[in-house]
């Protein structure tokens, strides 16, 4: 039986879930560390001090857009310059919405008061570990809750390292660290694959990203990438479902 036709049993809270949901995110866990390291590092070159760069670990918590923001960062803060830097992170963790929708039919059979707390930790990998558990009938939203618990710690506190040791990392590349997103990210693509027909947005959202960050100056091809990937996503039709030969539905 595939794993998306095993019955879903509503969503419940126990211990037993705990460590394997913390077993699940170990292998992420180095890339997380790196990748908090490098952001710390892009920190301090940008003059913000430890306490700063804690607030927003511990508020934002959004990963990539904290270094689209980080990187963003104008000499003086006026009211436009806020107001970009808010629609900057708001475009590229706009994906974390759509991550908490499709938990919704499991965290959705808890009360209120537990299940949108919980979305709170919301992360790429997070999200992967959790949907694959889930996929293959996993109901304790616990495993979901310790692995989640155990990224934000490790990224929050991933950033100290890597903003004392700010002038040993200036060049990214030298250690490698310029690779950690890209490489993070394509190993997200992998268990996501559903054939090469649902990969048309992916390449779509691609190409479009690309052409603008070569035709315009800042960082609008996140947002012309993920409208593209989006609507291409939209307009495309379902294939009707394939039934074996002598059964009616």
């Amino acid at each position: 039986m595939h794993s998306s036709h095993i019955p879903k049993a509503p969503a419940y809270w126990s211990k037993a879930a705990i460590v394997p949901g913390i077993i699940a995110i170990g292998p992420m866990l180095p890339g997380t560390l790196a990748f908090g390291m490098a952001f710390g590092a892009l920190c301090a070159q940008k003059n913000l001090t430890l306490a700063e760069v804690e607030v927003m670990m511990a508020t934002v918590y959004g990963g990539l857009s904290q270094f689209v923001a980080v990187q963003s960062w104008p000499d003086v803060l006026t009211p436009g310059a806020i107001a970009t830097l808010a629609l900057l992170t708001l475009t590229v963790n706009i994906r974390f919405f759509l991550m908490s929708a499709t938990l919704r039919p499991w965290f959705g059979t808890l009360p209120a008061w537990q299940a949108y707390p919980s979305m709170l930790l919301v992360t790429d990998g997070g999200w992967l570990a959790a949907m694959r558990y889930r996929d293959h009938g996993g109901a304790d939203a616990s495993f979901y809750l310790g692995g989640g618990i155990v990224l934000y710690f490790t990224w929050l506190f991933s950033a100290i390292p890597g903003f004392l040791l700010a002038e040993q990392l200036t060049d990214p590349r030298k250690y490698g660290v310029d690779l950690v997103m890209p490489a993070f990210y394509a190993a997200m693509l992998v268990p996501a694959w559903k054939g090469p027909r649902r990969a048309i947005p992916w390449v779509v959202s691609g190409v479009v990203a690309l052409a603008v960050h070569w035709l315009v100056p800042g960082w609008w091809f996140i947002i012309a990438g993920a409208l593209s990937g989006a609507i291409s996503a939209g307009l495309m039709d379902e294939p009707e479902p394939q039934h074996p030969a002598g059964v009616s539905v």
